[in-house]
């Protein structure tokens, strides 16, 4: 027999459920305006601050970071933002993301340690792209320079790709910072030779070459006297792109007058040893 006593007790489980249903609803699309609205404004914001680093002269490389990580944590907010409104306690999950970040931190040490490097190469720019620089001991022109990682191309044209926090970590010897370099050559002649002459006749040769500045002005010296010759130093200054091609002329110069001027260059005394003994395959 039908009990009509529990007809309301129906309806009204019935409108509860009703009631939940639609605050469900009204729930669900709140946190998808949320979402969509706050990933728009996101976006706007992101590329505004990229738009104003660039202003600021700031490397595309890092400005494209920075943007990249002030959307990826205005998503984060958003993501909470919106499981709140859908009545999802955010406590739990401020706490498992933190946790999550920790973890995820301390498994990446090493690449955090290369992005952070990376983020102060950009930032302090101790060297530029193009420049001859000694870093993380070794030495070549410097071809790119990315969050993670320096990449250098050595003189014999090999590739060295250095990790950032190597980079920042050593000390970083820029060649081109100045422009200029000073370059210095030692010879050495006898005593019997004429050393007032000789370095006159450098002297020459060195006003001579237009690549060799003359401020600072060039100049050669002696330097010491030992046992056996009169050692002699040269130092001069020229444009980074001027110095090898410098160097070398001078010293092949300095070689011709030496011919010219018959300025003896004396050698070293040589130790012969004699080992007694069977000799060896084929020996007589």
């Amino acid at each position: 027999m039908f009990d009509v006593s529990a007809a309301p007790v129906a309806a009204d489980a019935m409108s509860t459920y009703t009631d939940q249903a639609m605050q469900l609803g009204l729930r669900l699309l709140g946190a998808l305006v949320v979402l969509l609205v706050g990933m728009w404004v996101a976006s706007r914001l992101a590329n505004f601050a990229r738009a104003a680093l660039g202003r600021a002269n700031l490397d595309s490389t890092l400005s494209g970071f920075l943007r990249n990580l002030i959307y990826g944590v205005l998503v984060v907010l958003l993501v909470v933002t919106a499981l709140g409104v859908l009545g999802v306690p955010s406590a739990p999950m401020v706490a498992a993301l933190g946790t999550a970040g920790l973890a995820v931190g301390l498994a990446l040490q090493g690449s955090l340690s290369n992005l952070a490097w990376g983020v102060l190469l950009v930032l302090f720019r101790p060297f530029r792209v193009g420049d001859y620089v000694s870093a993380g001991g070794t030495e070549g022109t410097v071809q790119s320079i990315n969050l993670m990682h320096t990449q250098l191309l050595l003189p014999d044209n090999r590739e060295a790709i250095l990790p950032n926090a190597k980079v920042g970590g050593d000390a970083i010897i820029n060649y081109n910072r100045r422009g200029t370099r000073r370059f210095e050559l030692k010879l050495g002649i006898a005593y019997r030779d004429d050393a007032e002459q000789v370095m006159a006749a450098i002297r020459q040769l060195m006003a001579a070459d237009r690549r060799i500045l003359k401020d600072p002005a060039p100049g050669v010296w002696i330097e010491n006297l030992s046992g056996q010759t009169v050692n002699l130093v040269l130092r001069g200054w020229t444009l980074v792109s001027d110095g090898w091609d410098a160097q070398t002329d001078l010293l092949h110069a300095i070689k011709r007058q030496i011919d010219a001027q018959q300025i003896s260059i004396p050698v070293g005394p040589q130790q012969v040893t004699l080992v007694h003994g069977n000799p060896g395959p084929g020996g007589a």
